[in-house]
């Protein structure tokens, strides 16, 4: 078995220990959960410390981060090559990047606790150096994936900015400044914009249904600090009676 899935599955087990005590008995409730750390941080460790074969001197994993963004998707489970790497994942979350050797990965996501059967699974391929994104949208019933490179790299003093249209209700979109220009235009569902340059700002920006003026979302003074990369999701829907939103994240 190899060393990192075997510290998972021991992270698991003293994360379950430590619930069944959690109530009854606080001594054993924080012995079991810092073990449940203790193992949790040397799984996240084998999996960073993988040897890539040399370039230059240098070795460059690959760093891939998974997103959830499917509204009605609830909390789930989330395996790389058959080791969890994410419990009880929610709705809006984005989690910290993972480095991984390049090569071919299974991806499952199950319902959290339960892995009678996947709601997704999807094989990835990924390559030495480069930066993913792995987002998954739209109903649970029928779940879309998205892979999409990232950038790690601005300009000194500088920002950068792009847009992904995520909310598979909400028909093909611009993104402008409000009552100006537009920045990103006919945006389409499960389509990412590239990489934006700008100055560091403080801006109101507004989702409009594209090549209208009719605004399906306001986004007031978002923030682009310098030597920062940003994505804004847009998530949610736009006619279920459920929210409309931007997620912003860095990267």
């Amino acid at each position: 078995m190899p060393q990192n899935k075997s510290y998972f599955q021991k992270a698991d087990m003293y994360d379950y220990l430590s619930n069944c005590y959690k109530y009854t008995d606080p001594n054993k409730y924080i012995t079991y959960y810092k073990k449940h750390l203790k193992y949790r941080q040397l799984a996240e460790q084998s999996i960073s410390e993988t040897r890539l074969p040399e370039q230059n001197g240098v070795y460059k994993p690959a760093l891939i981060r998974l997103i959830h963004a499917s509204i009605d998707a609830s909390e789930v489970d989330i395996y790389v090559n058959s080791i969890r790497v994410l419990k009880a994942f929610p709705y809006k979350e984005v989690s910290t990047y993972l480095p991984l050797p390049a090569g071919k990965y299974q991806i499952d996501i199950y319902p959290a606790g339960n892995m009678v059967s996947t709601v997704l699974s999807r094989k990835v391929v990924i390559e030495d150096g480069k930066v993913y994104s792995l987002i998954f949208s739209g109903q649970a019933k029928n779940l879309k994936w998205l892979a999409v490179e990232g950038q790690l790299f601005v300009p000194r003093g500088e920002a950068k900015l792009r847009f992904i249209h995520l909310s598979n209700d909400t028909p093909t979109v611009d993104i402008a400044v409000k009552d100006r220009d537009v920045i990103f235009s006919n945006v389409s569902y499960r389509k990412a914009t590239s990489y934006l340059g700008l100055s560091p700002m403080n801006i109101d920006l507004e989702v409009r249904i594209a090549g209208s003026h009719n605004i399906a979302l306001p986004m007031p003074e978002v923030q682009l600090e310098m030597n920062n990369i940003y994505t804004i999701l847009l998530i949610g829907s736009l006619t279920d009676g459920s929210e409309l939103e931007a997620l912003m994240t860095l990267g």
